[in-house]
Parts: structure tokens; sequence; C-alpha cells
């Protein structure tokens, strides 16, 4: 057990991973009296390097505001009320035996966030729905990483990661890492100090582009055109491998046969990216290896070619020579775990993967989850069947979720809705229960993360460094409490957090007492897994990089990559460009937030204090509109009103806002209709919209 830290000083700092965002980072911090009193970066720690990004060094303010939820709550008459824990997890258990018996477990959804980030709680919460007997699990990975990993083991049969530190040459697509993944970002700025070449395309002028050899703006969601136009160079021009396209692909002779289809006047009048740039961006990358590219978390995924986007960006580093190499793409260590998922459980596939069958397995790999774009319309239109409960740990899908308006319907329609969270946010506001969750730093978790410089995996036990205030509990607690009153023992044996951690870890040979003890620094796991293919083959059904996807073409999907423009773009739909004539895309980063979180912390909002949209100056000066004017901006969907930024930092005719700002919710302009066939993602970079002054 860990100690307790009430009464606990520490003299050196207890050693944990930071858990505000998925990059997992090394944090000391630093206890008097049971109170954090300072934190920074862990020295020489593998991930970060001894850095914390803003939000991290500000976890205090975190820790400790005056908003925290720190007791459960009951709506009543509209209102909310205080209860006990044993109230609330009665009226969970009460709710959900009720259901089951008169319309079946699949009236009951867990939408598990990301706001515990952490392995062992969701995939224990997700064991609790297999043994209760619902498919219905969907996440945030409906419209975010999951392509990614798809449109790998399409091609690859695996996931690759990469690897930037060691490349000479570094193709930063759609990713601000200074922003989005600060130890990714720490490797891009070291690796150009050290002569790497460096290719920025992104609609933005962000801070690391104006240190680049290229930086080109494409319109917005026309990514896969763009890598179209540079691999019909990169072919043509014969800067491809020959040995490992030879050896160890198939349907290279398509694929070269197909772009022709994208000659660089065709690309440049998509992309608004001159062709001699698109030839110079192809020449730079193939003929300066090792080279890498890193891409945005979803700013390549969220459109109507996201899936083949990500195929193409498999492609190019295949044959270019750069997969499973120091530098490239690479497959990292593997820490072989336990799975807490019970999946022979379920009977049936959640509503939606039969239109969107790569959305829940693909190539033999099971994600296990339904495609949320059909979420909100299951729950409205009771199709196929009814849905009265929904379970939100961790997540404001009210700021989050495309196409807001729709969402909260949803969520009022429900007849049991439960969430867990730190503070009061706007979908809580909608609960019938809301849950006090403990923070990170407030209980025992497990962070695994690829380490970038030895290509090995990276294992970090969160420790429990202070109490949680009040009430306030960590996800595995609740949800092996919930398990007990639902009669679950048997299914789920472990009595504490720490036995379902070491649970996990065993075929690791790791456990807590390990990991809290002897290794709080953490562990790396595995070995760099160079061109293990010279040796097994590659694991897809040919043995080899599969350029042309059989598996794609037997869903009917195009097996070569393609571009297709949006439905809502000026290209597409003129007439609707003459009412919106300007692009609206959403979805970066600031350091400071991840995602709708830390909105409601003042020393943030000091360092961000409200939204903002992003236009270009020209764009800005056509419409009579000067930095700092309040503005309107408007899609056939909704309409918010926020201050501009009127900058030479952004693609003319563009508009960005970010998401997650309660005041000005950019989701209400946004679209959730699965517009990407494969993925069934949504767009959110593609939208056509248009503005004006208030007032």
């Amino acid at each position: 057990m860990a100690l307790s830290s009430s009464t606990r000083t520490e003299s050196r700092p207890i050693t944990t991973v930071c858990q505000l965002c998925p990059q997992a980072c090394g944090m000391d911090v630093y206890v008097e009296n049971g109170r954090i009193v300072k934190v920074a970066g862990t020295p020489n720690h593998p991930v970060n390097w001894g850095h914390l990004c803003a939000k991290a060094a500000a976890v205090m303010d975190i820790e400790y505001a005056a908003d925290r939820l720190t007791y459960p709550m009951k709506r009543v008459n509209g209102n909310f009320k205080r209860i006990s824990w044993d109230e609330a997890l009665d009226t969970i258990v009460a709710k959900l035996k009720k259901i089951q018996a008169t319309d079946g477990p699949r009236a009951t959804i867990l939408y598990p966030g990301a706001l515990f980030g952490e392995i062992a709680g969701f995939g224990l919460a997700r064991r609790f729905l297999d043994i209760y007997g619902s498919p219905n699990v969907f996440s945030g990975d409906s419209m975010c990483i999951r392509i990614r990993g798809t449109a790998h083991r399409l091609t690859f049969g695996r996931g690759r990661y990469y690897d930037p530190w060691h490349s000479k040459c570094i193709l930063l697509w759609g990713n601000n890492p200074d922003n989005s993944g600060m130890p990714v970002g720490l490797r891009v700025w070291d690796a150009r100090a050290k002569g790497a070449k460096l290719i920025v395309i992104d609609p933005r002028n962000i801070p690391i582009a104006k240190k680049a050899d290229i930086h080109v703006r494409p319109r917005p969601g026309t990514d896969a055109a763009l890598g179209l136009g540079i691999l019909n160079v990169i072919i043509n021009e014969g800067f491809y491998d020959e040995d490992f396209v030879a050896r160890w692909t198939v349907g290279f002779d398509k694929l070269a046969e197909h772009v022709k289809q994208y000659p660089l006047s065709l690309v440049e009048k998509i992309t608004w990216v001159p062709a001699d740039k698109i030839r110079e961006i192809a020449r730079m990358f193939a003929a300066n290896a090792p080279a890498t590219i890193v891409q945005g978390g979803n700013s390549l995924d969220q459109c109507t070619s996201g899936a083949q986007t990500n195929r193409i960006i498999s492609i190019l580093e295949a044959i270019t020579g750069n997969l499973d190499v120091p530098g490239g793409f690479v497959l990292t260590g593997v820490v072989p775990m336990n799975q807490l998922r019970l999946p022979e459980r379920i009977k049936e596939i959640p509503p939606g993967s039969d239109k969107f069958p790569f959305s829940f397995e693909v190539a033999g790999y099971s994600y296990g989850e339904g495609q949320g774009m059909v979420m909100p319309d299951i729950i409205l239109t009771e199709k196929p069947y009814r849905i009265r409960a929904m379970f939100v740990p961790g997540s404001n899908l009210v700021l989050t979720w495309p196409d807001a308006a729709k969402m909260v319907s949803a969520l009022k329609k429900l007849e049991f809705l439960v969430v867990n969270e730190m503070f009061m946010t706007e979908t809580a506001q909608l609960a019938h229960l809301v849950l006090p969750a403990a923070s990170f730093l407030e209980k025992e978790s497990l962070g695994i993360l690829p380490n970038i410089d030895k290509n090995m995996r990276y294992v970090m036990l969160g420790k429990k460094v202070v109490e949680p205030p009040g009430e306030c509990w960590g996800d595995l607690k609740y949800w092996l409490e919930l398990s007990k009153r639902m009669g679950y023992q048997a299914d789920v044996p472990w009595q504490t957090e720490e036995e379902v951690i070491d649970y996990l870890l065993k075929p690791a040979g790791l456990s807590v007492t390990m990991l809290r003890d002897e290794k709080p620094e953490g562990v790396s796991y595995g070995f760099p897994r160079y061109k293990e293919y010279e040796k097994k083959g590659f694991p897809t059904a040919s043995g080899k990089v599969e350029i042309y996807s059989d598996l794609m073409a037997k869903y009917d999907y195009a097996p070569l990559p393609v571009y297709v423009e949006s439905p809502e773009g000026p290209m597409s739909n003129p007439e609707l460009a003459k009412e919106y004539p300007l692009t609206l895309t959403t979805g970066a980063r600031y350091q400071e937030f991840t995602h709708s979180r830390q909105r409601n912390i003042p020393a943030f909002r000091k360092m961000v204090p409200g939204p903002v949209a992003t236009v270009n100056t020209a764009t800005a000066a056509r419409y009579g509109i000067k930095n700092g004017d309040r503005i309107f901006v408007e899609t056939k969907r909704g309409r918010i009103e926020l201050e501009a930024d009127v900058t030479e930092d952004i693609l003319p005719e563009t508009v960005h806002i970010a998401h997650g700002w309660p005041e000005a919710n950019v989701n209400l302009l946004t679209d959730g209709s699965p517009v990407d066939p494969v993925s069934g993602f949504p767009s959110l970079h593609q939208l056509l919209c248009r503005i004006g002054k208030v007032g």
C-alpha cells in the first residue's frame, strides 16, 4: 500500500508520471505536511529531458482549485443535492439492473474520456461493461488516433512510431509539437540544431515553421492530394528505394500508374501549394535519409480523406527506405500485459460497426469499440434500439464533440447520465449523478510511452503523492467498488488499485512495488526492432508492405490512396461557397490546455485569456476587421461571437478557432456527420464559413 500522504514531508521529491496529457512526462513533486509545494521536471528523464510544459508547471493551480468537486451529487428537481457514495453507488446499481431486466444491457453506453489518462482505469471500466453485457463502448478515438493505427495495420500489419531525434530530415505535417507534444518538440528542435533538414506543412506559420527549410500552407483538408503529388514526384523521378520496393512491397506498379492522375498542376489547384514547392519537398525528403514524418494528432484525419492521408504517409515512409530504421518509422519495444477486457462476453457489435467495420476491427486486430459519430443519432432516434443510460468518466462531450447542439439534445434525452469529473463541466451539468474524481497525483496509475531516444517502451508508475480532497475517488477505486456491488467479484477479483496494476504488469515481470520503491523513475522495456521484417516478414496477408490493399478492396474502399474533396468545400459546393466563402478549421492545441480542460483555472486564463478566431490580414481587411475586433463566425449550422486575431501567420481565406471554449463553442459550427468512408471520421478542417464585425 502507498504511504499516507496526510502527514508525510518529503525532503526529496516523489518522482511520478504527469498525466495531464498522453505524453507521460517525468515529474518531481515536493510535498510538505501532506500538501504539494513544488513541481519540476525529472532531471534526465528519457521522455521529457527534465522539462515541463506550461500546464504541468502550474499543476498546483489545478490540484488546489477552489471549484474542485469534492462530493457526489444527485440531480433532484433540476438542482444538484449532495449525497453519499453509498447512495450514489446504490442508485447506479438499481438503475443498471432495472435497465438490464427491461431493455437489456445494450441500452447502456460507456464513453470513457481521457481525464484519468491511464491504462488500468480505462481497461477496468471496459471490463465492467463486458460483464454487464453491453457492446456499446464509444470514445474520442472515433475521431482521433484510431485511424492512424488502422492505416499502419493495413499497410505494415503493425503500428510504427516516428523517430525525429535520429532523423536527417523531419517532415512536420500538421503538427505543432511545441504545443501538442513537448517531448517530440524537444527532439525536433534538437535534431534541427544538429543539422537535420526540416519541412513544415501547415496552414499556420507556427514558430518552428519559421526555422524550416521549406514551409508550405495547404488548403485545410487537402493533405491527401498533396501527398499524392509528393508520391508522383518521388516515383517518376526515381527517388524511391528500388531494392526495398522490389523485395518488400506489393502493388508498387499499380501505385506508379495511379499517381499519374495527380499531376502537380492539378495538385496545386486543389491544395494552393505551388508545384515547385511540392517538387522541392519530395526531393528533400527522399534525398536525406533517414527521414521521418511527424504528423498531427488529428489535423490530417478529420476530413473526407483522413484514412487515405494516413495510408499515403505510411507508403511514403516505406518506399523511401525509412521503415524500421533509426530516424524513420520504427517498431518500438513491446510491454507484454494481461488484458482487462472480456470480449467473449459480448454477443453483438456496436451500432455503426457494420457501416464502418474498420472502426471496430481491422486485419484481425479488434479495437472493441463502435464509431462514435453514430452515437448521438442512436440515442435520439432509438434506432436500432433504445439507449437509456450512459457513463461518461472524464469527458466534456458538450465542448469536444462535433455538432454540439445535437450532442446536447442526445444527452438530455437519456434517462440516466453518470459523469465522473474533477470540475463541474458543461456535460456534468446535464448529468443525473456527478461523481468527484481524484487527480492523477491522488491515486496510483500507470504510464506507458515510447522512449523515442532508444525506440523502446517506457513504463512508469504514477504515484499517489497526496490524499484526494473531500470524497474524491480514483477511477480504479470507483469501478472496483461498483463491480463489487453489482456482484461481479468472480470476474473482478481484485481488492485494491495496486492489485489491478500488478495484474496488468505481471507478464512483463514488473509490479507496483518495484516501480514505486526500486525504480521510481521508471524503466525502459523491450528493444529496438530494426528491420525485423528481414527475418519474419511483415505481419500482413502477403508478408510485405501492402501498397495496394486487397483488404480495402474487399470492403469496397479504394485500395490505392485517393483524394476526395469535402462535400462542404469551394470546389465541390460552389453555390454554398458563395454564401460561406471562407474555410473554417478547428482543433489546434494550446500548451496550457488539454482539449476543454483547465479553462476554469485563473493561472491559465492569464496565459490565454479567451477564444479567438485567427484570420489572415488580407482576408480580415476585406471585411473591415481589425485585430481585437468582436466578430461573428457562422456556418450553416450555427453562429458564435469572439475576438479576431488578425495575423499574417495563417493561410488567406482561412479561419481557425480552437475547440474547448465554453463562451465560444466552435462545435456549434461543426458537423458530426461521418464523412470519411473508411474511418467514419467527421470533417473538422474543411467547413465553409463567413465572418463579420459584431455591431
